[in-house]
């Protein structure tokens, strides 16, 4: 597969990254309130760059990636949910899809990535040759971790990354 599949919710279209999201890309990756608990560090445009390309890279060579969020209303880009390998050197994550998502400032609270995240793991629980699929969540980010608990996810332990406490999340694909 080449390319992240189309599909639609009730409020979203989920679709492949293209080059033009390049600037709104840059913006929710360079917003500090939206990266606090994602490492905490804002992308420079080259990272944001280089992230978008990585995008692209690993629906071509995994078969499974992120999708771009657009508002079906307004057209506007929201932000990102999918599922990605990182190589993050934690052997919890090694063999897992891991389950990723950041959104805008303007779309939360409103459900957003749990209807999308919805969309993703009803796809991967149909597509995905995995028993499961992992994420990892800053314990002190509330809203995230209510998400996955809605999305099925149960905290299976905990690691440090970049020098930070991170839970781990597991939830069995549901076939």
């Amino acid at each position: 597969m080449a390319d992240a599949p189309i599909f639609e919710t009730d409020r979203l279209t989920l679709r492949p990254h293209r080059a033009e999201d390049f600037p709104a890309l840059r913006a929710l990756w360079g917003d500090p309130a939206v990266v606090r608990h994602i490492g905490g560090q804002v992308q420079d445009a080259q990272a944001t760059w280089f992230r978008l390309l990585r995008y692209a890279g690993m629906w071509s060579l995994l078969g499974h990636g992120m999708w771009a969020l657009e508002d079906r209303a307004t057209g506007s880009y929201l932000g990102e949910a999918g599922l990605l390998s990182a190589a993050r050197g934690i052997p919890e994550l090694e063999n897992y899809p891991e389950a990723g998502w950041i959104l805008d400032p303007q779309g939360w609270g409103r459900g957003l990535i749990t209807e999308a995240m919805g969309a993703v793991l009803f796809w991967a629980d149909h597509h995905l040759d995995a028993p499961a699929t992992r994420c990892i969540i800053d314990p002190a980010n509330a809203p995230s971790v209510r998400v996955a608990e809605k999305l099925g996810y149960a905290h299976c332990g905990d690691t440090v990354l970049d020098g930070r406490a991170t839970g781990i999340f597991h939830r069995p694909a549901q076939r």
